[in-house]
């Protein structure tokens, strides 16, 4: 750890000889490593898979990605705070990022000062399904459902901590809404349970559950984007019902605080400019990911607004990872 410290600390001072311009000219000067706090699998492996290929195109260096798992995507992204900030170190986040600060006690790094958003690479839609069962059929319905029977109402997550399980308990605090949470060890063992009528909700990426919807065998109850998914206009929001209700499962990069601000925007706009080609959108599409590409600035501005949101959710609900 001491030797990784200083060898980010020597960089940085090396960095402080070059002008902002030229720092940007010559980035990369050396392979660039893509940090996947994730297991291999999944939407965000598979975006590092296309940025791997799409960036080293364009920057004419190796792109590398590597994979450390654990504590919540908190193992890998610290590698990323404790790395040389010259911009070859590059962290993938997804919406744990804003939870862990509120939900995880002794974080090694500083989300905020340790950390510079690059930029929101995409966002995925998150919908709330029902049972068939179910006497209810839409959110409306579904809050005077437990309003008329508190705590009777059980909704499943893929784990205690969860982004989707935050999401329910901020359903349950906008709405002043009694639901009991069933978490899973991830979602695939819930789905069974809830189309069996086990349990009577679950909240999972739309891509995820959008087959079973559309199978018949469970019924949407709200989107929680902002607005309707493309993918599937017909199931209508949460904001419809509980005005301003925002949830998103959310894909981003960061790199260390200390990386000069000319290679951050660098980095962001070359990454734009990649989720918003006809390859990366057509391919994003498929896993149900919207493409974004914003500017440093505006990343970092969501990061700070959310991990407030998240961190009033944590107190409310008394969540605690797994």
């Amino acid at each position: 750890m001491k030797r990784r410290s200083l060898l980010a600390l020597s960089a940085a001072a090396a960095l402080t000889a070059l002008p902002p311009h030229a720092l940007a000219q010559n980035f990369p000067s050396k392979a660039v490593t893509i940090v996947v706090p994730n297991a291999p699998g999944g939407a965000v492996d598979i975006m590092a898979r296309l940025l791997e290929k799409t960036l080293s195109e364009t920057w004419k260096q190796p792109v590398l990605v590597v994979y450390k798992a654990g504590v919540g995507t908190v193992l890998g992204t610290d590698f990323v705070a404790k790395s040389a900030p010259d911009g070859h170190t590059i962290g993938l986040v997804v919406t744990s990022h804003v939870i862990n600060p509120s939900l995880r006690k002794n974080m090694p790094f500083d989300t905020l000062k340790d950390l510079s958003g690059v930029t929101m690479l995409g966002n995925s839609p998150v919908v709330m399904t029902a049972t068939n069962d179910l006497p209810a059929n839409n959110l409306k319905e579904l809050i005077a459902l437990a309003k008329k029977e508190p705590g009777k109402l059980t909704y499943a997550s893929p784990g205690s901590g969860s982004s989707m399980h935050l999401a329910g308990e901020l359903v349950k605090t906008t709405a002043g809404i009694d639901m009991l949470h069933a978490p899973y060890k991830g979602s695939g063992g819930a789905y069974p349970d809830v189309i069996a009528g086990r349990v009577q909700l679950l909240i999972d990426p739309l891509f995820s559950s959008l087959p079973h919807i559309k199978a018949g065998k469970l019924k949407p109850i709200a989107i929680f984007s902002p607005q309707r998914a493309s993918m599937a206009p017909d199931i209508p929001t949460a904001a419809e019902t509980l005005p301003g209700f925002n949830v998103v499962s959310v894909f981003g990069a960061v790199v260390p605080s200390g990386t000069p601000r000319e290679v951050v925007r660098k980095i962001s706009a070359d990454m734009a400019r990649a989720v918003q080609t006809p390859e990366l959108k057509a391919r994003f599409a498929e896993i149900g990911i919207t493409p974004v590409g914003n500017k440093p600035e505006e990343f970092d501005a969501f990061i700070r607004t959310e991990i407030d949101k998240w961190a009033k959710v944590v107190k409310a609900s008394g969540a605690q990872a797994d």
